[in-house]
Parts: C-alpha cells; structure tokens; sequence
C-alpha cells in the first residue's frame, strides 16, 4: 500500500489531505483536521454571560459569526429580543465578514490556482504580466479592507468586534462614519465587479485548462438564507434536494431532526449529512438556494451564473464563482443599509438571566453556524458549536476520491495531483479552525 500526505495552505487553519493507494487504484481519501482544541470542553462552568466574550476566540477570522451566534443563543435561554435597529446593525456587522471573507478567499487564496502560482504575489512574467498581476493584487486587498472597515465600523473593532452584546448593541452608527464608507464603497464597487469579471475569466480558462470543474455529483444543499431576503442575521435552515426542490425548512432548535453529526476516526473534525445523504453548505449551496440577491449588480451576476449553469449547480469550482456574487451582492447591501438612520433609535433592551437552553443561528461566509448551549445556575453546563465547515466534510472527502481517481493510475502519479487537491479542498473555503473539536 502507497500513502500519500499533502500538508494544505491557502486555508483557515492546519489540515492535510492523504490518499491510499493498493495496487494501482485509489481506495481511500481522507481530509484531516490534525489538532484538537477543546472549546467546548473549556467553557463549560463559566459564567453564562461571559461566553460571548470566550467564544469570538474560536477563530480571528470568524470571530463576528461567533460572536453574533453566541449572544443570539443567551438571548434564546434567557427570552430576549433585540430591537429592530439592533438587528440592522448586526446584519452590517455580518455582511462586513462576509466582504472580508469572500474577497480573502477569492483574490488571496483561490486566485494563484487559476494562474498556476504560488500566490498572487508571485510575480509572473512578461512585463506587461507583471503589471496586471500587481494591479489585481492591490485592488484586492482594497475591497478586502472595505469587509475590516465595515466590521470595525459595526462592531467597535475588527478582531473580536465588541459592540454586539445581549440585548441589542451597544451604539449605532454615527451619521458621518455611515456616509464616509458608502463613499469608499461607491468608489470601490466597479473595481469589485471588474474582479469579479476578472475571476470569472479565469476560472472559464482553468476549466478548459484542467479539463474539470470538480466533483459534480449532486448533493443536498443547506443553507439559512431566504429565497429572497438574503440575510445573514438568520432564524431558520432550508435544505435544497439534488433535484432543486426545497425539502425541509426549520429552526435551530430542531436541527438534530434534520442532520446527523457524527464524530470521525480519522480526523479532529466531524462531519454532517441528512439522512445519511452528503451535503453541501457554503457560497454555492446559497445561490443555488437564491431566486434573487435582492440588489441590481448582483442579481445581474445572478443570471449569469444560472443561465450559464444551471439550477441548481453541482461542480465544486462553481462555490469560488458563487463567492463573487455574494462580494457584489455585500458591497451593494451594505451601502443600502448605511444609507438608512442607523444611529437614533433604541439599540438594546435590558433582560433578567435565567436558566435553560438556547440556539444562536447565523448564516457564516462559510455556512450555518449554530450555537448551542445549556445553562444551569447560571453557569454554562453544555456547550455545542455546530461549525459550517462540518456540513462540507463529507463532500471534500469524495471530492478528493474524484480528482485522486482522476490523477492516479497504473501508469504512475500525475505530478497535477498535489495541485489538483489544493483546488478542491479551497474550493469549500474550509476553516479548520472552527471544525476542530
């Protein structure tokens, strides 16, 4: 038996991709979490309100989503509900991780596989290359700081935001700071949309390059967006059959009737399904769960995206391309949002702790996050984390199997495999360091 290890870059957190060859043909993929961290374990016994403050710490990149999902869960123990501007605002404060996040993924971590490099930061040849190449890469991290910006702007800082607290939040947002970042994203927007179309371009190419697009099998897809009201501050799940029919829609407090989570023997994270059936979460389980984004440019990419594809759409590469159309989609959300009275009005409520049991759903850049915690005598008894990143596990798996097949015969190993399941496992956009138990 031949094993094959790949250490992954370009991804949250540390993870490897190894692959079991016997007597020339593959048998076994595995995509492995390789360290334990304990969150769940470690909060339990801490004072129930102090968890908001623990939890953003799971991830610096996903700290927002944690940190909205852990008060949504206390504000569902002890009955709470937030004013209506205290939603807004943490719609503002979510839609700015989710700039942050798809700009990231796209422009730094997915963008060298279309050219066939390192990073964006490899300089390609000729001259003329060099130039565009270094162009792109500024644009980039432009619209990405817009995601920081924001997220700062809503959350009174950008690691760890500390605004959003039980009850409500704990400001608006002033006038001159909301007018001064719909100027920076009215400047930005075409840049972001000409990338976009840039991206696009070059994934088309790496199609005709590679001659795939990824595992193409349908899945069921599950995400905690509206049809049409994209929010992310979200109350409920919806799950999409292969076939494109919506087939269940339910609360956070009845998602262990729906998906089975099951521990794994070779890796640190676990994974999901329903009814045993693989799923997928993520960018593309979102659009192909959308009939509109609700804003013009974005609905345009939309349309594209379906009449070129289909709905809904399979191939894995199709997640990086849905991820462009939800960067769109946030830039125009948010100045749309910012246009708005963000600022006078009551922004939290006051609330008497108690005992019980509560759930916090957020729709992350990554998918369904879903905190879950039992308190007693005031303490956090139980904490679950449901993680979006274990809906794909199962998916990234026979994703892997596909392009391991695809790349490994009896005439040898083709050298493309190691680059083959770097794409794939980025395609998810998978953060292992909220996967990780």
């Amino acid at each position: 038996m031949t094993t094959i290890t790949y250490p992954l870059s370009r991804i949250e957190g540390h993870a490897r991709v190894v692959i079991d060859i016997h007597d020339d043909e593959v048998f076994r993929t595995d995509f492995q979490a390789m360290e334990m961290r304990g969150f769940s374990y470690y909060v339990q016994g801490i004072p129930a309100e102090q968890i908001t403050v623990v939890v953003p710490r799971i991830c610096g990149v996903c700290s927002t989503a944690h940190q909205v999902a852990s008060v949504k869960a206390l504000e569902d123990v002890f009955g709470v509900t937030p004013p209506p501007l205290a939603e807004e605002i943490r719609e503002v404060l979510l839609l700015g991780q989710l700039i942050q996040n798809q700009a990231t993924s796209l422009f730094i971590f997915t963008m060298p596989d279309r050219i066939n490099a390192a990073s964006i930061f490899e300089v390609a040849e000729p001259q003329k290359e060099k130039e565009r190449q270094f162009s792109i890469a500024q644009a980039a991290l432009r619209i990405r700081k817009i995601g920081t910006d924001m997220i700062t702007l809503a959350g009174g800082q950008f690691i760890h935001p500390i605004k959003t607290t039980i009850g409500g939040v704990t400001s608006g947002i002033p006038r001159e700071k909301a007018d001064a970042m719909i100027k920076t994203i009215d400047s930005l927007l075409p840049v972001a949309q000409e990338l976009v179309d840039i991206y696009w371009e070059m994934s088309m190419e790496m199609g005709d390059r590679i001659g795939s697009w990824g595992d193409d099998a349908p899945t069921y897809y599950l995400a905690s967006t509206e049809a049409d009201n994209f929010r992310l501050n979200s109350k409920r799940l919806r799950l999409m059959s292969p076939e494109g029919r919506e087939v269940h829609n339910f609360s956070p407090h009845e998602f262990e009737s729906y998906l089975q989570i099951e521990d794994s023997d070779y890796s640190y994270a676990s994974s999901s399904s329903f009814q045993g059936e693989i799923m997928r979460a993520n960018s593309l389980a979102r659009i192909n769960l959308a009939n509109s984004m609700g804003t013009p440019k974005a609905d345009t990419f939309l349309k594209r995206f379906v009449e070129t594809f289909g709905r809904p759409a399979h191939a894995i590469m199709f997640f990086d391309l849905c991820r462009g159309i939800e960067l769109v989609y946030a830039l125009e959300k948010s100045r749309q949002m910012l246009e708005k009275d963000l600022e006078h009005g009551e922004t939290e409520v006051g609330y008497t702790p108690r005992d019980g049991v509560g759930y916090g759903l957020v729709e992350a850049p990554r998918g369904p996050l879903i905190h879950h915690y039992q308190v007693e005598d005031g303490l956090i008894k139980n904490a679950n984390f449901i993680i979006p990143t274990v809906h794909n596990m199962l998916a990234i798996r026979r994703a892997l199997m596909v392009v391991a097949k695809r790349y490994v015969s009896a005439e040898g190993i083709n050298s493309e495999l190691e680059r083959a399941v770097g794409r794939v496992v980025r395609a998810f956009d998978p953060c292992i360091a909220c996967a990780t138990k």
